[in-house]
Formats: structure tokens, C-alpha cells, sequence
């Protein structure tokens, strides 16, 4: 039976992969649909106050998170108070048997591409396999997709293609070079906030008085 790997051990394989010498991450060879300007992140809105949400789609503590949080999160992005930025992360590769923490979140990047990331993020967080096992297939990543109507060839291609792993792993470095050490991992305005609504909430209200 393959055993979980402890996370501060998987966050010293993840460190032992940033660029070297504190330089910059090399820029991968696409990023999503909606990306950020410097390509590390998923816009989903557009408001005053930007919250950044550090995740990965294999981490139990995101699951929870995203089932305690998200509503919340997406009703300030909806009111039009926040721009919600997601930034998905592989660090959590190893405890898969099939990279599935950069092969999810490289589907993410296809759903961002069809229009669908929030909804599929949600999905593959519905759906999260546990640690030390094989994760989802790359076909039932597609088949999560197309019950949420992303059925455009370009996505269902893009799946299997694992078009956006290289983007997952500069979305990794880039987070580990910013000083996010784990997942969750919420920032306001740029400022590490406990990864919970109602801190996340106060933080934007405190922002904007």
C-alpha cells in the first residue's frame, strides 16, 4: 500500500524545484484563457480589492476551504467587490501516482479556455481523489467538463494533451519565489490573510474604508 508523503516533505521536493539562484521562472509556452499579465493566475472577476487564492486541486485543506469559503468568495466576485484570482498549483504531484495535482490543474486551464474554470475548479474539488492513489483519469477529467457543458472539441483535446502542465509548474514557481509556502493560501491587496471567508471579508472591508 503506498503511504501519503508528509506535506513538509513534499514542499522541500517543491522548493528543490524553483528556478535556481532566485531567478525568475522561465514563462511557460501558454498560458490560459484569462490569465494574469504575468500568467500565474486565473482572473474569474474584476473589482477594487484583489484577493489571491493559492490552491491544489490533490490538497484535502483546499477541498475544505473551497466547501467552506467558496460561496462566499464568489458572492463578493459576483457584488462586484473583489477581482478573484486563482493560481493552481502542483506541489502536491507526489502524492499521486500519476502527477495528478499538475494534471488537474492544467485541465483547469483548458476549462479557462472554454469559459469554465470556476465551475470546473468547484467540480474537481467535488470530486477530489485521496492522497497516495491515482487520482482521476485525464478521461474523467474530460467527462467532469463535459457535465458542465464544456463539450468544444478544443477543451476535450486539450485535456489528455496535458497542454497546460508546463503553466502549472511556472504557477508553482512563482508562488514559491512570492513566499506561498502551502496550500491554501490567501493574500488581500497583497497580504497574507487566514484562508477563511469571514477573515478574507474583513480583510477586503478593512481595503476599501
Amino acid at each position: 500500500m503506498r503511504l501519503p508523503i508528509p506535506i513538509s516533505a513534499l514542499l522541500l521536493l517543491a522548493l528543490a524545484r524553483a528556478a535556481p539562484g532566485g531567478s525568475a521562472p522561465a514563462a511557460p509556452p501558454r498560458v490560459p484563457a484569462g490569465s494574469t499579465p504575468d500568467g500565474d493566475g486565473v482572473v474569474v472577476s474584476a473589482g477594487p480589492v484583489v484577493v489571491d487564492a493559492y490552491i491544489d486541486f490533490q490538497c484535502p485543506f483546499c477541498r475544505a476551504f473551497e466547501m467552506s469559503s467558496g460561496d462566499a468568495l464568489r458572492a463578493m466576485a459576483a457584488d462586484g467587490l473583489i477581482t478573484l484570482i486563482y493560481h493552481p498549483m502542483d506541489f502536491l504531484d507526489q502524492a499521486s501516482t500519476n502527477h495528478y495535482s499538475s494534471r488537474a490543474a492544467s485541465a483547469s486551464g483548458c476549462a479557462s479556455d472554454a469559459g469554465g474554470f470556476s465551475p470546473y475548479a468547484q467540480a474537481l474539488f467535488a470530486n477530489q481523489p485521496p492522497e497516495g492513489g491515482p487520482g482521476l483519469t485525464d478521461e474523467e477529467l474530460v467527462e467532469l467538463g463535459l457535465a458542465l457543458g464544456l463539450s468544444d472539441p478544443a477543451f476535450v483535446q486539450c485535456v489528455p494533451a496535458h497542454a497546460y502542465v508546463p503553466w502549472a509548474d511556472y504557477v508553482t514557481q512563482r508562488a514559491l519565489a512570492r513566499g506561498v509556502s502551502g496550500t491554501p493560501t490567501t493574500l488581500v491587496a497583497g497580504v497574507p490573510v487566514p484562508a477563511n471567508a469571514g477573515a478574507i471579508a474583513a480583510a477586503v472591508a478593512a481595503v476599501v474604508r
